[in-house]
């Protein structure tokens, strides 16, 4: 069981993930434009994160972005191939969060990414092509 609230999970399977390159991932949709990437890439997962409004809290846009650029650094720093992308719901009034799509990560690194950075959630994206909300507490 999750501590997440309902109405913010299913906030979050209604997102839009945008990833540059222009293609949008939706929970539960499989993707022919990921699995594109993946061949060019020769990878077979994603993961889809940011490190915006720790815990589902607003946060002010400088630590939002300061959260940001740290987690930039992370992923240059395991010399990860990633994609500026924002996550955005279609008709909320939640404002969009930058956010990044990184390829080859594993799904461990992952999740312990997403909890290092405060999220309640990440979007990991298996060989299947296939979004998949992962709830981290």
């Amino acid at each position: 069981m999750s501590s997440i609230d309902q109405l913010t999970i299913n906030a979050y399977l209604e997102t839009d993930y945008i990833v540059s390159g222009g293609f949008v991932m939706r929970v539960g949709i499989a993707n022919e434009s990921l699995r594109m990437l993946y061949k060019k890439y020769q990878t077979s997962n994603g993961t889809f994160i940011t490190a915006y409004n720790p815990f589902g809290k607003e946060n002010s846009e400088a630590a939002n972005a300061a959260n940001q650029a740290e987690l930039k650094m992370d992923l240059s720093k395991r010399n990860l191939t990633f994609f500026d992308g924002v996550g955005k719901h279609p008709y909320g009034n939640w404002p969009a969060e930058p956010s990044f799509f990184v390829l080859g990560l594993s799904l461990e690194a992952a999740k312990q990414l997403g909890k290092k950075y405060n999220q309640n959630a990440i979007v990991w994206c298996g060989a299947d092509a296939i979004p998949e909300l992962l709830l981290l507490r």
